[in-house]
């Protein structure tokens, strides 16, 4: 067995003090919110296990004696991992997945997009990039607000590609834009005083950007179509139409909305989904960093409630509270609730008013990933990025209708606004613990479960004993915690695959698993100080998305292959790529899971891998490309002849500013780094991974 891959040990899951300071506020240096005493997914893991393991390696005994192979002198346990070995040998047998046959690209440090043998690369867009009529050119040295907000914005996450009508060779680009590092941006930063300039041009730095993109006929290449007719901004001052059944609440009126149906902006918009009535959504994940002096709040259940949201202390990272009081707590005690939502916009509309929809709930939204029941209504799974946090699903009651007709719109745009909300909770098999914290695998080579969705609200009706439908709705967490929900090592985008209806879960890591006061390994988390997260797969009972009830199984656990903790769906370790922090999903056509990385804890640089999902290669890994220094891999789209992928916060380095840049990656040496959308190609035109 080779040597374990050095770890990153500067912050929890490999990424640097910078990441976290700008990202998310220092997340994982404060209280953990979630103080509830439910059962924590790691000891729901643990309990399965062990049944499982003594019945399975009966059962090869068993099958080795009906065989007249004798087992005399051997456990039980040693003739279950004989057997697994020979399974995962007949498994590294034959070609790759159709779809991964490409040679995988090594870890590496390298300050570049470095690809996979035989295939070439651009950017499509960059940071800053004009994409509105009457935009500038970027200039690093003379921004301004009204010029950003007619620019690519900064920090690309999540990506939708859409066809746009009669207009051959385009396709729409929908980006989101997660938060900005103003000291990657402004030359001369004062972190301290910052100025109004300077905060107004962050605001228009958030958001979603719309545009058109020009495909290459010959090859994959793509290139992004400046002023097109349906590019379009959206922004941290931008209106939204509030619906669903907390619109209006009082739980959502500000001085400056007596509504509550009337709100401006998205902030940390991270993953999202398409819907398949072709409306983009987007998730508002740490929105708790942008508001001040939560700490000054005196009422007792206003305090609890900001808590458990993440809410806490004085002055913000980037002091937007100087220039706007709605991020001051303070003053405007309610305008936090207006954030932490899933947003849905039309992006054939560059005139449509964006929605924010209560119905899904309100917490640190990682993604809403959509699919149909058989009777036709939407699905979604959403996961809330948090240690110890919950996974969740919305059934709407309603029938989408097919069709492009006004009628089909305006009904469409009502699914998500009515139905009902549930949280999951995970069952072992086993009532016995065996899971020790160290992710040792069970004999029988499985992590696995059931599990059933608690309701939570329907329009309303709560569910939830002591609270009403709108303080389920605004207040999900507090829900959750109620139920008896299972916390989860960070749950963050989730896909369903195209092919199978199964639901593969990414959860990116827990580095306060097993600590003193926090909850231990189970069985779906079964490592404690988790570094490297681990991939779920969830299998609705008769393969019906409203069902109430679905089994589960750990698809991956992630890390160096040469770790024993280590799994890959029963493939041979010895022929996988290392892989850490699973963070955005995608499919490809041929039902291949690929990932991408946030914060790699194995000495690499985060990149993007394809994984196959069934057939003789389940489990098999291939990294098929790195991102550059002190970047993560987002947004990643899988197309037949074309990769695209955001590479979000290049130059993310402790240290690192304007003037000591970390990364010269995209433009070289003297330029800004700037965080962009790259296409990967064949370089003969073919197909990817044929």
């Amino acid at each position: 067995m080779r040597k374990l891959l050095p770890l990153i040990n500067s912050h929890p899951g490999g990424r640097s003090a910078l990441t976290c300071r700008y990202r998310c506020g220092d997340a994982c240096f404060h209280e953990v919110p979630n103080t509830s005493d439910n059962a924590y997914i790691g000891d729901v893991i643990a309990g399965a296990l062990s049944r499982r393991s003594v019945l399975r390696a009966g059962a090869v005994v068993s099958v080795a004696a009906a065989a007249g192979v004798t087992a005399v002198g051997r456990a039980p346990e040693a003739a279950a991992a004989e057997g697994a070995a020979a399974a995962a040998a007949d498994k590294g047998a034959g070609k790759a997945a159709r779809g991964l046959r490409f040679s995988p690209v090594a870890p590496n440090t390298t300050d570049a997009v470095v690809v996979a043998e035989g295939h070439d690369q651009n950017v499509v867009i960059r940071w800053g990039d004009p994409i509105l009529r009457g935009a500038p050119a970027f200039d690093p040295a003379n921004q301004s607000a009204k010029a950003q907000a007619g620019q690519f914005g900064y920090n690309n996450d999540y990506m939708a590609v859409l066809d746009i009508p009669h207009e051959r060779d385009r396709q729409l680009l929908v980006v989101n834009h997660e938060y900005t590092d103003e000291v990657l941006m402004f030359a001369g930063y004062d972190a301290a005083n910052p100025t109004r300039e300077q905060a107004e041009i962050a605001w228009a730095a958030h958001g979603l950007s719309v545009v058109a993109t020009q495909e290459d006929r010959k090859l994959g290449k793509l290139t992004a179509v400046s002023r097109h007719r349906l590019n379009r901004r959206i922004t941290a001052t931008t209106p939204f139409e509030v619906t669903g059944p907390a619109a209006g609440s009082k739980l959502l009126r500000t001085s400056a909305d007596p509504t509550g149906k009337r709100i401006l902006g998205t902030l940390n918009n991270c993953g999202g989904g398409i819907t398949p009535w072709g409306t983009v959504l987007s998730g508002e994940e740490n929105f708790n960093q942008y508001f001040a002096n939560a700490g000054s709040v005196t009422d007792p259940t206003t305090a609890a409630r900001l808590k458990r949201y993440g809410l806490a202390g004085a002055a913000t990272e980037r002091k937007w509270e100087r220039f706007d009081k709605r991020f001051d707590v303070a003053q405007e005690p309610n305008e936090t609730n207006r954030f932490g939502w899933v947003i849905e916009i039309d992006p054939y509309d560059p005139e449509s008013t964006p929605r924010k929809l209560t119905a899904l709930g309100r917490f640190k939204h990682e993604a809403a990933e959509p699919r149909l029941t058989d009777d036709g209504r939407p699905v979604l799974y959403m996961g809330d990025d948090e240690k110890f946090d919950y996974f969740y699903k919305f059934v709407s009651s309603k029938r989408m209708m097919k069709g492009t007709s006004r009628a089909a719109r305006e009904h469409n745009r009502t699914l998500l606004d009515e139905g009902t909300l549930y949280v999951a909770k995970f069952t072992g098999d086993s009532p016995a613990a065996e899971i020790d914290g160290s992710g040792k695998l069970p004999k029988d080579g499985e992590f696995d479960g059931s599990g059933e969705w608690i309701p939570l609200a329907s329009g309303t009706t709560s569910y939830v004993e002591g609270m009403t439908a709108e303080e389920v709705y605004v207040f999900t967490r507090l829900a959750a915690d109620k139920v008896g929900a299972t916390k989860m090592d960070r749950p963050e985008d989730v896909e369903p695959s195209p092919r199978t209806g199964k639901v593969y879960v990414a959860l990116t890591n827990n580095s306060d698993r097993g600590k003193a006061g926090k909850a231990p390994a189970d069985e779906a988390n079964p490592r404690n100080s988790n570094k490297h997260g681990q991939i779920l797969e969830l299998t609705e009972r008769w393969g019906d998305a409203a069902a109430r009830r679905f089994s589960w199984r750990l698809f991956l656990v992630c890390g160096d292959p040469a770790d024993p903790s280590t799994y890959f769906g029963g493939f041979p370790k010895d022929q996988v790529s290392p892989i850490s922090c699973p963070d955005n999903v995608t499919f490809d056509a041929y039902g291949n899971l690929w990932i991408s990385t946030d914060g790699n804890a194995l000495g690499s640089h985060d990149g993007l891998f394809g994984v196959a999902t069934s057939g003789s290669r389940e489990g098999e890994v291939k990294q098929f490309l790195t991102v550059p220094t002190g970047a993560e891999t987002c947004g990643p789209i899988v197309q037949d002849r074309r990769v695209l992928v955001a590479v979000q916060h290049p130059g993310e380095v402790d240290g690192a500013s304007v003037e000591k840049p970390a990364s010269t990656w995209p433009d070289g040496p003297g330029k800004l780094t700037r965080p962009s959308v790259i296409s990967v190609w064949r370089r003969d035109g073919g197909n990817i991974g044929v």
